[in-house]
């Protein structure tokens, strides 16, 4: 009995697919960086790559023009989620609390979101897709949370309602 819920087990969990693996060889050219600016705001953000391969999203945050957000964004041929419950990012923040996005279509005009905290060090940070909410321009929308079978972008954001300075590093972005 014991044997077959271990097999059980082993062909119905989904292994941990990679969305995005940063290295020293990794492409960066569609990941996208969209600041405030889009409404006038004069916040800054980079994407780039360290020596070691990591992403690193830095910039800074200013509240001028009402302004106060930046964010990068990926792109892609939709992604299946069929199967997987989490997304799983591995980061060195800076203490700072950030936002994961998602689209389920690029053209919709809302993303999915869900907030983290960093603390420093490295860390995994983990996201159960069902409690990612609609959001459109910061505003919590009265649709249901996320529950679709696929994705085509993913997003980092910061957004704190105050003037800093951040750096994310980030090592790999994975389905659970």
């Amino acid at each position: 009995m014991l044997y077959l819920l271990y097999t059980m087990l082993i062909f119905t969990s989904s292994p941990a697919s990679e969305l995005f693996d940063f290295n020293e060889n990794t492409d960066i050219k569609n990941w996208i960086i969209v600041n405030d600016d889009v409404m006038g705001g004069k916040s800054s953000g980079t994407f780039t790559l360290d020596t070691n391969g990591n992403g690193v999203f830095k910039g800074s945050i200013s509240l001028e023009n009402y302004g106060g957000f930046s964010s990068v964004r990926y792109r892609f041929d939709k992604k299946t989620v069929k199967g997987y419950t989490k997304m799983r990012i591995k980061l060195k923040g800076d203490g700072k609390k950030y936002q994961l996005r998602v689209k389920t279509k690029t053209k919709d005009y809302y993303s999915y979101v869900a907030s983290f905290e960093t603390n420093g060090a490295w860390q995994e940070i983990e996201i159960t897709l069902k409690d990612m909410y609609p959001s459109f321009r910061g505003r919590r929308l009265n649709k249901p949370n996320f529950s679709s079978d696929g994705i085509e972008e993913i997003a980092l954001l910061i957004g704190n309602k105050k003037k800093e300075n951040f750096k994310l590093l980030l090592d790999n972005i994975k389905l659970k």
